[in-house]
């Protein structure tokens, strides 16, 4: 848990009260974000474009601006949405975020499980739903540089129970709540190491994928669950569950990281404009050895 100093709380309050404005006014800020970011200070474009481009070779240059633009307004309603979490209520997600194959987690028989997701849609509200939805929630998050949005998220994300794990932390945590039922949530989409990752295509690319969903789930014997997430209107979401394994130490080297990348694949090509383009995804290149 984050370091908590007294005045945090103080610095918080703008959001709480921006938090409080109706949902409608609070996505009108969001289309001035996206109008000031796309058409004059031209946030990120350039690894936008790039992007899509490089992913989708075979689309017109209107679709990529088309793509390009919807995803901006899919950014800046995330993180408007993201600062509604300080006041929204837990009636709230449930209304506004719809589980699908919630068989899938119930069949697990009340054992801790590996759920593995991407950047997709707004993923801080998927987990809030599933928590709605009566299981238990831990998700791994990547310490932030400044100590007070770092606090911020934690209570935020754990307000309502989820329970954040840092990730230098993961193994740790994850062998000392082994007996609570809970899905261990990895967004696995994130730049891996070129050294420590294992390559492979994905969106038409020779691309590092992060080794750890695999690792933790054979050193655990965990089950994995695949979630997919998408926005079917504005401040409405559904999202779904595919098992991927029940045991992974039964499967090949790379299996898993390959399984879950393929279907992070298909859940984007769905819907591109839901998946967070604007990251510098393939800022890495493999090294070529001679042999």
């Amino acid at each position: 848990m984050p370091k908590f100093k007294w005045y945090y709380p103080l610095l918080a309050i703008p959001f709480y009260l921006i938090s409080l404005l109706p949902m409608f006014i609070l996505y009108g800020l969001s289309d001035v974000a996206r109008f000031l970011s796309y058409y004059v200070f031209s946030y990120r474009k350039k690894v936008v474009f790039q992007n899509l481009r490089n992913a989708f070779p075979d689309k017109s240059e209107d679709w990529i601006e088309q793509t390009a633009f919807k995803f901006y307004q899919n950014l800046f309603d995330t993180i408007i949405e993201t600062m509604a979490m300080v006041s929204l209520s837990k009636n709230f997600y449930k209304k506004h975020v719809r589980m699908h194959h919630l068989e899938v987690i119930h069949g697990l028989n009340q054992q801790p499980f590996i759920l593995v997701c991407g950047h997709l849609a707004n993923w801080e509200w998927a987990g809030q739903g599933l928590h709605q939805a009566g299981v238990q929630v831990d998700v791994l998050y990547h310490p932030l540089s400044s100590k007070w949005f770092n606090w911020f998220m934690y209570y935020i994300r754990s307000r309502f129970g989820i329970y954040p794990i840092a990730m230098q932390s993961t193994l740790r945590e994850m062998l000392k709540r082994k007996h609570i039922p809970s899905a261990i949530t990895f967004i696995a989409d994130q730049t891996a190491g070129p050294d420590t990752c294992h390559w492979m295509p994905f969106l038409n690319q020779d691309t590092p994928v992060f080794l750890g969903v695999e690792k933790m789930a054979q050193k655990c014997n965990y089950p994995i669950v695949y979630g997919d997430m998408y926005r079917d209107k504005r401040g409405y979401y559904d999202v779904y569950f595919k098992l991927l394994t029940l045991e992974p130490n039964s499967l090949k080297p790379f299996e898993i990281t390959e399984l879950h990348t393929q279907l992070l694949e298909q859940s984007i090509l769905k819907k591109p404009e839901d998946w967070l383009w604007s990251h510098r995804r393939w800022k890495h290149k493999r090294k070529i050895t001679h042999e």
